[in-house]
C-alpha cells in the first residue's frame, strides 16, 4: 500500500529539517526522508559552529537575517537549547564595502561601529586587521550540531515523522500529486505527497533532474581549526575581504570551543561529484590556508590544521533558490553561505508549500 502525507521533505539536513519544524509547528503533518544517517559528515550541515554573520548591505539578506535571529531565539525557548553565541564579529580588508555594510546595517537600527585597525588589534591581539574595521556586537556563531538536534526534537514534538537513512530515488508530479520512489536498506516503497519540497544540498540536481534550477556548482571545501597561541586571547567571528592574488579567496572564521579557532576560504575549493568526494584538503589550498594564518593570525599556530570537508552548493550569484514550480518547492544554492538563515528559510519554505501564490524576495526565485 503506498503511503500518503500532504507535505513531504526530501532531505533531513539543516534546511530540510527547518522546514519540517515550521511545517509541524503550524499544525501540518509532514514526512522528512534523509538518505543517510543522522550526524553523517557528507554535506553541509555537520560541524559544531557556522558563522552567525549579520554584515550583509543587501536588503533582501538583511530581512532573512532579521527573521533568522527571532526563528533562532523561538527555537531556543521552544527547545530549551541555546543556539546562538554573540560574541561579535570583525569585517575588513575593502574600506568601501565596510563602509556600505555599516551604512546599511545603521540604517536598520542595528549596532555597529567602523574602528581603525589600530584599535582593532589592541582589542584583539590574536589578529592582524587591514584598513577599517567593522564590528557588529550582535553577530557571532551558530551552534550547528546543536541547532540540528534542536530542530528534530522541535519538529518531533510537534508530530513530525523524520527517518533517516530513506533515500528518495526517484520523484514525478501528477496532476493532483507527487509520487517518490524511496528506498531503505533492502526495501522499495511509495510515497505521494500533495506537495513535496526539496532541501537535499549537494544532490538537489540528482533528485531534481528535469527541474528548472540555475547551475548548481558544487565544491569540496576545507576550512581547518587552528590552536590558539595564548588562551587569553579573545576570538570574535571574522570576514577578511582579501585581494586576489596573493590568497585564492576571501577567509571567514570563528572561534569553536574546544576545536580551535576555524579559519577558510571562501569558494575555492574543487569541484566534485558528492558520490565521489576525496575528503581531503587539496594540498596547494592547504599550504595556501597555513601561509595565511601565519600572516594575519599571529595568535595561532599555523602548523596545527585539522582540516574539515564540507560541501558548497552554488549558484553564480551567490544567492540562494527559495521558489516553488506546480508542487515542487525547492531550496537549494546556499553558497557557503546559508546556514546562519537556517530557520528563517525553513519558514519561507513553509510559506512556499502551504500556499501557492506565495513568493520569496525576488534575488531567491527561479528564472
Amino acid at each position: 500500500m503506498t503511503e500518503h502525507v500532504p507535505f513531504l521533505v526530501v532531505g533531513g539536513g539543516a534546511m530540510g529539517l527547518a522546514t519540517t519544524w515550521q511545517l509541524a509547528r503550524r499544525g501540518h503533518r509532514v514526512l522528512t526522508l534523509e538518505r543517510f544517517e543522522r550526524g553523517h559528515a557528507l554535506g553541509a550541515s555537520h560541524g559544531a559552529t557556522r558563522n552567525f554573520n549579520n554584515a550583509y548591505a543587501a536588503g533582501h539578506y538583511l530581512d532573512l537575517l532579521g527573521l533568522a535571529r527571532a526563528e533562532w531565539d523561538a527555537l531556543a525557548h521552544a527547545t530549551g537549547e541555546p543556539l546562538l553565541r554573540l560574541h561579535g564579529l570583525v569585517t575588513h580588508g575593502d574600506d568601501v564595502r565596510v563602509a556600505g555594510t555599516y551604512a546599511a546595517l545603521t540604517a536598520r537600527g542595528e549596532r555597529a561601529a567602523v574602528l581603525d585597525n589600530v584599535e582593532a588589534a589592541r582589542r584583539w591581539s590574536g589578529m592582524r586587521f587591514a584598513g577599517d574595521v567593522l564590528f557588529t556586537p550582535d553577530a557571532g556563531v551558530v551552534r550547528a550540531a546543536a541547532a540540528l538536534e534542536a530542530l528534530e526534537r522541535g519538529a518531533r514534538a510537534r508530530g513530525a515523522d523524520v527517518r533517516f537513512g530513506h533515500a528518495v530515488v526517484g520523484l514525478e508530479e501528477h496532476a493532483d500529486h507527487v509520487s517518490a520512489s524511496v528506498i531503505a536498506g533492502d526495501t522499495r516503497y511509495e510515497i505521494t505527497a500533495d506537495v513535496v519540497v526539496v532541501t537535499a544540498g549537494a544532490w538537489t540536481s540528482k533528485v531534481l533532474p528535469r527541474f528548472p534550477l540555475p547551475r548548481l556548482t558544487v565544491t569540496e571545501e576545507s576550512p581547518a581549526h587552528f590552536a590558539p597561541r595564548d588562551s587569553a586571547h579573545h576570538w570574535p567571528s571574522f570576514n577578511h575581504l582579501l585581494p586576489r592574488p596573493p590568497y585564492p579567496g576571501n577567509v571567514y572564521g570563528m572561534p569553536t570551543p574546544g576545536e580551535g579557532v576555524k579559519v577558510g576560504f571562501h569558494l575555492v575549493g574543487p569541484v566534485v561529484d558528492p558520490d565521489a568526494r576525496t575528503l581531503r584538503p587539496v594540498p596547494e589550498l592547504a599550504a595556501r590556508l597555513r601561509d595565511y594564518v601565519e600572516e594575519w593570525m599571529p595568535g595561532l599556530d599555523p602548523d596545527t590544521a585539522s582540516p574539515i570537508s564540507c560541501t558548497y552548493t552554488s549558484t553564480d550569484s551567490e544567492d540562494f533558490v527559495l521558489d516553488r514550480r506546480g508542487r515542487v518547492v525547492v531550496g537549494a544554492g546556499f553558497s557557503g553561505h546559508g546556514f546562519k538563515f537556517t530557520p528563517a528559510v525553513g519558514s519561507v519554505l513553509a510559506d512556499l508549500a502551504t500556499d501557492d501564490t506565495a513568493r520569496a524576495a525576488r534575488a531567491f526565485r527561479l528564472p
